[in-house]
Parts: structure tokens; sequence; C-alpha cells
């Protein structure tokens, strides 16, 4: 599979509608986006089942400030519409593997009740 670019209107769908979804939020001038694009690429291929979606910074810059991006690359993570993983920065191939292989083995259960409490502790 190859990467899909999202926009506004597209990437809430996007990530509530595929059980596993990487975003790449990039720009065309940032060399580290640029040398991570082809390790991104060549993991969209080889994991069919993640949809590894890519947020042009410089086109859609509402929707990187609605996700907080502030440096870039950035990857994001959703396993079932949940934000799993957040963080700045070009990832080796190695980590992005480790990354992708943590989303699969997420229980969650687990991870629902842990926001469920989060939420029920400051909702107090």
């Amino acid at each position: 599979m190859t990467t899909v670019n999202l926009t506004h209107d597209t990437f809430e769908s996007t990530v509530t509608d595929n059980p596993l979804v990487l975003v790449d939020f990039w720009a065309s001038y940032c060399r580290p986006c640029q040398a991570f694009a082809p390790i991104y690429e060549r993991s969209a291929r080889t994991h069919p089942d993640v949809v590894h979606a890519k947020v042009d910074t410089q086109a859609e810059r509402e929707l990187a400030a609605a996700a907080g991006i502030r440096s870039i690359p950035t990857i994001l993570a959703f396993r079932d519409g949940v934000l799993v993983y957040s963080q700045a920065g070009a990832l080796p191939p190695a980590v992005l593997e480790n990354l992708i292989d943590q989303m699969k083995s997420l229980d969650m259960d687990t991870v629902r009740a842990k926001i469920a409490a989060r939420r029920a502790a400051t909702a107090r």
C-alpha cells in the first residue's frame, strides 16, 4: 500500500474508520522530513494493514495546529481511533517497525480503561 494524503476533511474519518493509522506531519522544506519519507514509504509497502497517512503542514496549517504539531516531522499513531503515540522527529526504520509492532499488540480494553480512569480522576 502507498501513503495517503490527508486533509482537514479526511483526517477524522481516516483515523476513526481504520484500526491502525500512522500520520506523518511533514513539509517539503524540512530536511529531516525528506530523509524520513523513503523510510515511511517502505513501511507503507511492508505493512498494508496499517494506513500510512501524511499531512503537508504547509497546505494544512489549521489541521496541524488542531493536532498540536509544533515541530516536524511528527508521527501520530492511532489504534481504533485512539491516539496512542505522538512524537516529533524522524524515526529510524527499526524504531518505526517497533512502533507498529507495539500498536498491533496493544490491549485496547486496557487502554480504554486507563483513559476512563484518568477522565474520572480529573472530573472530581
